[in-house]
């Protein structure tokens, strides 16, 4: 196992350094490559997200959004970035020059196995990165299609799977990588972490974080009701920021309930816990007193009180009157604060978190004699 991954890593590696992924038209054949994958393949990935969570494959339609937003903004993403100057560089050029980072290991959850392991792989193809890529093993099915799959479209040296369980996941970790993105428990979150502290290594970290979601008693709670239930009830509640439990004044509390079970009538699934509070105020303490969530979801009509409530709270994420259509934006960062996680990704986000932001200056030799005050300064220091 251990010569497994060393030799996967190390074949990556000298990939990467022979400058292969640093052309952009590489870049997007393979983003192309992986579009067609998507699209050939559509019913066996489908039979095997049935097989491993007896579901069907909506949640590819993001990741088919993310590589097409990914192929058309590229050469923007990927262009200088010039930035301002000041008097003593007015004749420079000046900018920031995103570049690869190198090699970076992606490890994927179970819940959403195609689009929670591939989303970061768009982002780590487009920022010229190579990448080993490890789906989870709880998502079995997947796991192995995805490991057939990715070398018949993708270059199979710059972007190689690997399955299996935790040791295998152990032993990948002890190579050292140019970053480290992984989504899963605060828990094995921290074991990544300390392992990637070992080669100083760069980590995002897509964690849960127990998302509260208040509801003002004059909002319209026939429409929260069905909107919280639905973010709680999709995909049987395995959504890392689904609504995990309800903050509201006892008075509302009874018709919270009914509606949440007319939503529901006849489906069965995961708990919503009702916390009651007395008003805005307690509800803002009960989120402080805890670890910063990875969304927090404000159900009101009244702008200054959720102004109010965004103001004095912190979260990854916030969604107001509706829940987690905040992740379904990519012009916005997703990502977790504190225990929630770190670093962020959709979009240019993914590109940006997988790439080195390089400071370059480019001076002429000539004008020498613009130094000579400098020179002249350092020379009555020394005497």
């Amino acid at each position: 196992s251990s010569k497994v991954s060393s030799f996967v890593v190390e074949r990556a590696k000298e990939a990467f350094l022979g400058g292969r992924t640093r052309p952009l038209e590489f870049r997007l054949q393979q983003l192309k490559a992986l579009q067609r994958m998507i699209t050939d393949r559509q019913t066996e990935i489908s039979t095997a997200l049935k097989q491993d969570l007896n579901r069907v494959s909506g949640a590819l339609i993001s990741l088919e959004n993310e590589i097409a937003l990914a192929i058309e903004k590229l050469a923007e993403w990927a262009a200088p970035r010039p930035v301002e100057k000041n008097l003593l560089t007015l004749t420079d050029e000046v900018y920031i020059q995103p570049e690869p980072l190198g090699v970076v290991l992606i490890i994927g959850a179970w819940n959403y196995p195609w689009a929670l392991t591939l989303s970061p792989l768009v982002g780590a193809i487009a920022a010229g990165n190579a990448a080993v890529v490890k789906p989870s093993e709880l998502s079995e099915y997947s796991a192995l299609l995805l490991r057939a799959l990715l070398p018949r479209y993708l270059d199979k040296d710059l972007y190689p799977v690997i399955t299996g369980g935790v040791s295998e996941t152990q032993e990948l970790l002890k190579q050292r990588f140019d970053h480290v993105f992984y989504t899963g428990s605060s828990a094995v979150g921290k074991l990544v972490m300390q392992a990637a502290a070992q080669h100083l290594t760069p980590v995002t970290l897509e964690l849960g974080g127990k998302s509260p979601c208040y509801i003002d008693k004059n909002c319209d709670l026939r429409v929260a009701c069905r909107r919280v239930t639905w973010g709680k009830f999709v995909n049987c509640g395995q959504t890392c920021i689904a609504p995990d439990y309800i903050l509201c004044e006892p008075c509302i509390q009874g018709r919270v309930v009914e509606g949440i079970r007319q939503t529901l009538l006849e489906i069965f699934g995961p708990l919503l816990p009702i916390v009651t509070v007395s008003d805005m105020d307690d509800a803002i303490r009960f989120i402080n007193e805890r670890e910063k969530p990875l969304a927090l979801y404000i159900f009101c009509s009244d702008k200054k009180a959720v102004k109010r409530m965004i103001d004095e709270t912190t979260s990854g994420g916030v969604t107001v009157n509706d829940v987690m259509m905040h992740c379904a934006l990519s012009s916005l960062p997703f990502g977790g604060v504190g225990q929630s996680g770190m670093g962020r990704y959709h979009g240019r986000h993914t590109f940006d978190q997988l790439s080195h932001q390089r400071a370059c200056l480019l001076r002429s030799l000539g004008m020498e004699s613009v130094n000579l005050a400098r020179y002249l300064s350092k020379l009555k220091m020394t005497f």
